[in-house]
């Protein structure tokens, strides 16, 4: 049963990737008309995809998703609150540095800017907002606030800082946030945080322990708008 639920799986991946994969190629021959280089590089790369693609899925539902699950329903032990807001800073912190999309995104950003923004120093800030957006998302499970007044507030910081940040940052921070939704850090934010929400008393963990994920976002965003502030000074 185990060798059959593990190979469903693995065709829900090819079906994922391939639809995407013949698109592409379509495009590029019927619309555009050019021809495709280095066709068995592309094929064997395709091929890398489905099956590194399936093989990472699968480690995160056996592992990160199941511990962080554990994380967030033991969290309640810890004797102060603030230490376990603290708890969520560096867990954030260090699950946005291993996203790939975020180190995609820094080296391009690298490039394009010719140096001018290190891809280092663009990563671990958008590190750090995640964190925060992480620390204030359990903030919010720990002292039942509600969602909008958080929410309203972070959004209207955003506004703000848009009028001083360059423009640059400005589209740099929207794609920053963007990239740290990504395979690592959702799987264990959320259940760290509907974890927490689960085992506290009187607190619902459908209106709870979801909606962190857009706060992570929108710390991310947020500390790419100072950064850009900082850089101009």
């Amino acid at each position: 049963m185990r060798i059959l639920a593990n190979f469903k799986d693995f065709l829900e991946t090819t079906r994922s990737v391939l639809p995407l994969a013949v698109i592409l190629i379509l495009f590029q021959l019927v619309i555009l008309r050019r021809p495709i280089k280095n066709v068995k590089d592309i094929i064997f790369g395709i091929l890398l995809c489905i099956f590194g693609l399936h093989i990472f899925l699968k480690g995160v539902l056996m592992s990160l998703h199941p511990l962080g699950d554990s994380v967030g329903e033991n969290l309640v032990f810890m004797s102060n609150k603030w230490l376990i807001v603290g708890a969520a800073f560096i867990i954030g912190y260090f699950g946005t540095l291993v996203e790939p999309a975020l180190k995609t995104l820094a080296l391009e950003v690298e490039e394009v800017s010719i140096g001018a923004i290190p891809h280092k120093m663009l990563t671990h800030a958008v590190a750090v907002g995640f964190g925060v957006g992480m620390g204030i998302g359990i903030y919010k499970i720990l002292f039942d606030i509600p969602y909008a007044k958080i929410i309203t507030l972070l959004l209207l910081l955003v506004l703000i800082l848009i009028l001083f940040t360059p423009d640059e940052f400005i589209s740099i921070a929207m794609d920053s946030a963007s990239a740290t939704t990504g395979p690592v850090n959702i799987p264990i934010n959320m259940a760290i945080a509907i974890g927490l929400a689960k085992v506290l008393e009187n607190v619902d963990p459908l209106t709870s322990g979801f909606g962190i994920v857009g706060l992570t976002s929108i710390g991310a965003m947020i500390s790419v708008l100072i950064l850009g502030i900082l850089t101009k000074i």
